[in-house]
């Protein structure tokens, strides 16, 4: 939900000028072109959903957000199997408390790991939240 407020064009990625727009909407209007280009940087490329994913885990600190992701996937494997099924995970990302767009959805996907019975390992795809995803 954070990420589609900041996205204001709804675009698939974070620029400067959605930056501003979500400060001046914050009451912020004088925030410089400077700070705007040091937190895009932080990316290290184009802000997409799973890069801001990325970097929220990173500011999360004096916490175990890793542990605490974790918690949340255990609720949906009661048999402690450690993968969800992806239809199963998808329908309620798409219908569920702060539903994610279909676009957020196949972003989330494409760095999940899937197994070949298409279920997803949660753990890994903890680790690549709270740890970013070797391919990027």
């Amino acid at each position: 939900q954070a990420f589609s407020c900041i996205d204001q064009n709804r675009d698939g990625v974070i620029t400067k000028a959605d930056l501003k727009e979500t400060y001046s909407q914050l009451g912020k209007a004088n925030v410089s072109e400077e700070e705007l280009e040091e937190m895009l940087k932080e990316g290290k490329g184009p802000i997409n959903f799973t890069v801001f994913l990325t970097l929220f885990g990173e500011k999360l600190n004096g916490t175990d957000p890793e542990e605490s992701i974790l918690n949340a996937f255990k609720l949906f494997d009661p048999a402690g199997t450690g993968t969800i099924n992806k239809d199963e995970f998808k329908q309620l990302l798409l219908t569920q408390a702060d539903k994610f767009s279909p676009e957020e959805v196949e972003q989330t996907f494409a760095v999940t790991p899937v197994d070949v019975s298409g279920n997803i390992d949660y753990k890994s795809l903890c680790y690549v939240i709270t740890h970013g995803d070797e391919k990027e």
